[in-house]
C-alpha cells in the first residue's frame, strides 16, 4: 500500500538525507517522490533512516509518497508484480533489497530509482552518507577509465591470491554495470574476468550477492581454498582434505535452484568509498554486512556462479592489493585516489572528500 503524507512528525533535519535527494536522486519541487522501506521486523535497514528521506523530501518540496516492501522477491513475477506499482512517480528511493535485486534489470517503465546503502540513521548522517556525492562519481568514472584502459592488471592478497591479465570489456550491453543510481556511490564498474587467469583465495565464507536469497545464503570456510579461474571459466577447486568438494557442492546446490551456470565467473571490483564500514560482527550478522560493507576499498569481490552479474556467489578478498600498469591503485587494502590520471585537479575540487581519503574507515566486522 502506497501512503502520502505532509508531515515530518518530528523527525531532524538530515544531511545525509539532504546530500542523497539533492545530488544524487535529484529532481526539482513539486514532483512525485516514492520511499520504499522493509517491514520494520525485518532486521536488516532501520526504519529512521527512510523516515529521514522522507522528511528532507518534504523539506525540498517534493510530492512524498511511502510504501513497505517485502524483504526479499523471490522470483522473477513477484519483483514483476513489485515494479508494476511504481509507476507514476518521478523518482523512486529504495531504503530495502528489493533494490538491489533490480540493480542490474533493464525493466520497462521502471521510474529513475536511487538504491541506498546506508541501512540506518546513523550510517545516513555519517561520513558514508554525507560525503560529496558528486566527487564520488568522479572518482568512480576516474577508476572506471583507468581499469578500461589496462593492459594489465594484478590482484593479490595476503591470503595468496594471484589473479592478474587484460580484462576484456564488451562495448555493447552487458557490461555488468547497474541501472539503478547507488548511494552512497560505494564501488566502480565491475571490471570482467574474461582475459584474466590466476588464483582467488576464498577465505573465512562464501556469501550471496543480493540477487536472490536463499539457504544457506552463507557458508563458513574454517580452512582457506583457492578457486583456480581462466577467464570466466572455475577450473577447480584447490585445499586441504574435503574443502574443494564442499565448496563445489554448495556451487552446485546454488547453481541447480536457480538453473545457472556453477562456474561462471562475471566480474569483480573493490570498494572506494573511505566512508563505508561495518561496525559489528560479520559472522553474527552476515546479511547486512553482505549488502553494505563492500563499498570499503579493504574489500575486493568476485561475481561467481551464473554468466550474469552479479551471479549468486560472492568471493571476497580482504587488504587485496590491485595493481594497473605498475601502478599500485590500492595497496593492502588502502585505495589511493591520488594515483589515478587527473587526480590532482578531481581532489583539488573536493578538498574535503580529499581530506576523508586521507583518513579512511577501517573497520569491516572481519
Amino acid at each position: 500500500m502506497i501512503s502520502g503524507s505532509g508531515e515530518n512528525g518530528g523527525v531532524a533535519a538530515s544531511a545525509g538525507a539532504r546530500t542523497l535527494l539533492r545530488d544524487c536522486v535529484h529532481g526539482h519541487p513539486g514532483e512525485r517522490l516514492l520511499i520504499v522501506e522493509e517491514p520494520d521486523d525485518a532486521g536488516y535497514y532501520d526504519t529512521a533512516a527512510a523516515r529521514m528521506a522522507a522528511a528532507e523530501g518534504r523539506a525540498l518540496g517534493f510530492r512524498v509518497y511511502e510504501t513497505t516492501a517485502p524483504s526479499g522477491l523471490s522470483d522473477e513475477h513477484a519483483l514483476s508484480d513489485f515494479v508494476s506499482g511504481l509507476t507514476g512517480f518521478d523518482h523512486v528511493v529504495f531504503f530495502a533489497r528489493v533494490g538491489d535485486q533490480l540493480r542490474f534489470s533493464e525493466i520497462p517503465g521502471m521510474p529513475p530509482a536511487t538504491m541506498c546503502y546506508t541501512l540506518d540513521g546513523g550510517m545516513l548522517d555519517s561520513a558514508f552518507g554525507t560525503a560529496c556525492h558528486p566527487g564520488m562519481c568522479e572518482i568512480k568514472a576516474a577508476v572506471d577509465a583507468a581499469f578500461a584502459a589496462a593492459e594489465h592488471i594484478r590482484v593479490t592478497c595476503p591470503h595468496g591470491t594471484d589473479y592478474a591479465g587484460r580484462p576484456v570489456f564488451q562495448t555493447g550491453g552487458g557490461s555488468g554495470e547497474v541501472t539503478l543510481k547507488r548511494f552512497p556511490m560505494l564501488v566502480p564498474r565491475p571490471v570482467p574476468a574474461a582475459g584474466m587467469a590466476g588464483r582467488v583465495a576464498l577465505s573465512r565464507f562464501l556469501v550471496g550477492t543480493g540477487s536472490h536469497f536463499y539457504e544457506p545464503y552463507w557458508v563458513p570456510l574454517e580452512e582457506d581454498v583457492f578457486a583456480i579461474v581462466e577467464g570466466n571459466r572455475i577450473v577447480r577447486f584447490d585445499g586441504p582434505g574435503d574443502m574443494p568438494a564442499r565448496v563445489s557442492a554448495h556451487y552446485e546446490q546454488v547453481a541447480g535452484r536457480f538453473g545457472i551456470d556453477p562456474w561462471y565467473v562475471h566480474s569483480w571490483h573493490p570498494g572506494i568509498h573511505p566512508g563505508c564500514g561495518f561496525s559489528g560482527d560479520a559472522m553474527k550478522d552476515m546479511l547486512r554486512w553482505s549488502g553494505s560493507a563492500f563499498g570499503n576499498p579493504r574489500l575486493l569481490h568476485f561475481h561467481t556462479c551464473g554468466n550474469y552479474a552479479p551471479g549468486e556467489i560472492s568471493w571476497n578478498l580482504v587488504d587485496a592489493t590491485v595493481v594497473v600498469d605498475g601502478v599500485a591503485l590500492w595497496e593492502a587494502g588502502r585505495f589511493y585516489p591520488e594515483r589515478l590520471p587527473g587526480s590532482e585537479a578531481l581532489l583539488a575540487r573536493h578538498p574535503r572528500l580529499a581530506a576523508l581519503f586521507e583518513a579512511p574507515r577501517r573497520d569491516i566486522g572481519l
